[in-house]
């Protein structure tokens, strides 16, 4: 799978996942760090399925979470951009920063600023909403510095699932950049 689609921020490049990123994705997988997007300690197996789906999604429709590489070391540090499974009830703009050196520098806010207005700008989204865990402040933090406003009565991945022991996430709605200009 190519793609030439790749966006550059002052710190970052955003671009389609290749195979060298695959280590990298899988150490954040398997780290209890990624349990509040719904993995935690998985295993190399478990984490080749969740990479196939991102590059997959590339695949079938063209775009997809960017992996968003260090410009200064050249090294994949996150995933971060418009995911749209067909079974969720609208698209999502999505991220994850796969280590701790990575927080807390602005990094994910850069990135998602960029795969936010490709998403409304690019591919001509009217909405994007962030699926966040309850208890993921960080995310919530950035979904907020973004501008992005909790939606109580959005739909979610799961809401109809019988599934007791499932925690509701909280649905956070960004405003479309492209309308505003």
């Amino acid at each position: 799978m190519t793609s030439d689609i790749r966006i550059e921020t002052d710190r970052l490049i955003l671009r389609a996942p290749q195979f060298d990123d695959f280590d990298a994705m899988a150490d954040f997988l398997a780290d209890s760090r990624s349990e509040t997007i719904g993995a935690g300690n998985m295993n190399r197996l478990e984490a080749w399925k969740v990479f196939s789906r991102i590059a997959g999604m590339w695949f079938l429709r063209g775009y997809g979470l960017f992996i968003v590489e260090d410009k200064a070391t050249g090294k994949p540090i996150a995933s971060i951009g418009p995911w749209n499974p067909i079974t969720w009830p609208e698209p999502e703009l999505g991220w994850s920063i796969w280590t701790a050196e990575a927080e807390g520098k602005g990094i994910g806010y850069e990135a998602a600023q960029a795969a936010r207005d490709y998403a409304f700008e690019v591919l001509g989204w009217d909405t994007a909403v962030s699926y966040v865990d309850a208890s993921n402040t960080r995310s919530i933090a950035l979904a907020e510095r973004l501008g992005a406003k909790l939606d109580p009565d959005a739909d979610y991945p799961g809401k109809d699932t019988e599934d007791d022991d499932e925690e509701p996430c909280l649905v956070y709605r960004h405003a479309n950049t492209s309308e505003a200009q």
